[in-house]
């Protein structure tokens, strides 16, 4: 009876801090955290009556380590310690398969997105989880390109412009922020919502409700309006949807012990090879988040 009445007076103190102060993150120097991500992403177009589906799955091992402490944010390494990306498409088969850590000498490929493990990016991060500043990004894009084998300027550049796009900080941080930025600024209470949005090639104008606290951790969940504007130099997509997102974190420390996000965006794409014609657009996502205990 008394084990039982210790963990309602601990839970209750730890409600009460939470809701005070601690809905934030609270790192110490030298913490790593090891997060597998898998995704599952199905673009469904139609194009004069028929239906193209395309296919994309990733999977993927980022490791966030703290560096530096400054009781207002902290400097983190964050670096792929793995990862694999594979498209199909309904008409053409499969268009790319890549495991980085199956470097191939002869596959440019394959030397690209290995070169990228074990790279840290360093990221400026606020309590709430708000990235402010990348730095390594620009750096990891040149890795990269160089990796491809690439020898005169301008394929050089147009390698590194197309790579800066999914790899460079800019990025990088508004990736990590989906996986990060969860936390308000005011103290709340369970039941109390609150919002913050980021940009990049998803823009998110995100809510997010405190659901519970316990023992298990901080349960949160999210909803969001989403809008996709992806200009390429050959194809334009827009897209509006929305984003719903269930939290389960750390309750000391804030991190993300395992997160599901579910997004559904509809609009059209427009190609330069086929004019002004609209192609109706779906794409439906699943992203998780989960940490891996060191």
């Amino acid at each position: 009876m008394k084990k039982i009445s210790y963990l309602l007076i601990y839970l209750l103190i730890n409600t009460a801090l939470f809701g005070q102060a601690t809905m934030q993150y609270n790192l110490s120097l030298g913490d790593v955290f090891t997060i597998k991500q898998d995704a599952n992403q199905i673009i469904t177009q139609e194009i004069d009556g028929a239906t193209h589906e395309i296919t994309n799955t990733l999977h993927g091992i980022l490791e966030f380590r703290v560096k530096g402490d400054d009781n207002n944010t902290y400097d983190i390494d964050v670096m792929f310690k793995d990862l694999n990306l594979k498209m199909t498409s309904s008409i053409q088969g499969e268009l790319m398969n890549v495991n980085a850590k199956d470097f191939e000498e002869n596959d440019a490929q394959s030397k690209i997105f290995n070169s990228l493990l074990d790279v840290p990016i360093q990221i400026i991060l606020a309590r709430t989880g708000d990235i402010l500043e990348v730095n390594g990004g620009d750096s990891l894009v040149s890795i990269m390109a160089k990796a491809s084998g690439l020898e005169d300027e301008f394929s050089l550049n147009m390698m590194k412009k197309s790579l800066e796009k999914e790899f460079g900080s800019e990025a990088l941080s508004n990736s990590y922020k989906q996986l990060t930025f969860l936390y308000p600024v005011s103290p709340i209470e369970v039941g109390d919502s609150w919002k913050n949005e980021y940009a990049g090639k998803l823009q998110a104008q995100n809510t997010w409700t405190l659901n519970a606290i316990s023992e298990a951790g901080v349960n949160i969940e999210g909803k969001a309006l989403v809008l996709m504007d992806v200009v390429e130099p050959s194809s334009t997509m827009k897209l509006n949807g929305t984003q719903n997102s269930s939290v389960i974190a750390d309750i000391t420390t804030g991190f993300v012990k395992k997160m599901t996000v579910y997004g559904l965006a509809e609009g059209y794409t427009t190609m330069t090879q086929m004019g002004d014609q609209e192609i109706p657009t779906i794409i439906e996502s699943t992203i998780i988040y989960e940490l891996i205990e060191n």
